[in-house]
């Protein structure tokens, strides 16, 4: 099967955006946790964060046109803090409940099973046992023109990680965890890991004598 430029524009919608979620491959999938200056907490599935750099430690996240209300965004730019926290097997079909568009009046800890929690005084809510819960604070955004969306930066401030998952090199192994990926816009699956290579260095061209 072959799609072209112009026949994806003319694709149905909801195929097209299936189709185009689905070709960059697995993404992983993360509940972002912030709460309003009003003390409204929200939860949202995310499927767009990305790894920025180790040193400072920063991870990005996209989001789609703000014409519309973005709970997430005006509570992470009015606070600036947000939290990241993976999607494991037990919590997959109350996470994606989460993407239903609420009033900003409406907790999604209200509507799901999802529970908040606070630690060491940070000021957003984590997801109760999520096994890698992550601590952010916002640094900065870019615009993206070609579709306006905008990729925010935040820089990694807290790192709570089941004790068992962590290996001897820092390897968080997600298996173990039952961590979910998302294939597209509503396809999860449980990883497992096959195999792990070391340090690549670049092989000798020479020839032995």
């Amino acid at each position: 099967m072959y799609f072209d430029e112009n026949d994806i524009q003319k694709l149905d919608h909801i195929f097209r955006i299936n189709l185009i979620n689905s070709c960059s491959g697995y993404k992983s999938a993360n509940l972002i946790g912030s709460i309003s200056h009003e003390g409204i907490e929200n939860v949202a599935v995310f499927s767009s964060v990305t790894h920025l750099g180790s040193q400072p430690a920063l991870l990005g996240f996209f989001l789609r046109p703000t014409t519309v209300i973005r709970n997430t965004y005006e509570n992470i730019r009015s606070t600036g803090y947000y939290t990241l926290n993976h999607i494991h097997e037990t919590i997959i079909k109350e996470a994606h409940h989460t993407s239903a568009k609420y009033e900003s009046s409406v907790s999604e800890f209200d509507v799901t099973t999802l529970r908040p929690e606070y630690k060491n005084g940070f000021e957003a809510p984590f997801v109760e046992k999520a096994p890698i819960q992550i601590a952010m604070k916002y640094v900065e955004e870019y615009p993206i023109k070609a579709n306006n969306t905008i990729l925010v930066v935040g820089k990694i401030i807290g790192l709570y990680i089941n004790d068992a998952l962590v290996e001897h090199d820092g390897f968080i192994n997600l298996s173990k965890a039952k961590v979910a990926a998302i294939n597209g816009l509503d396809g999860y699956v449980i990883p497992k890991d096959k195999v792990r290579f070391g340090y690549q260095r670049p092989k000798s061209l020479t020839s032995p004598a």
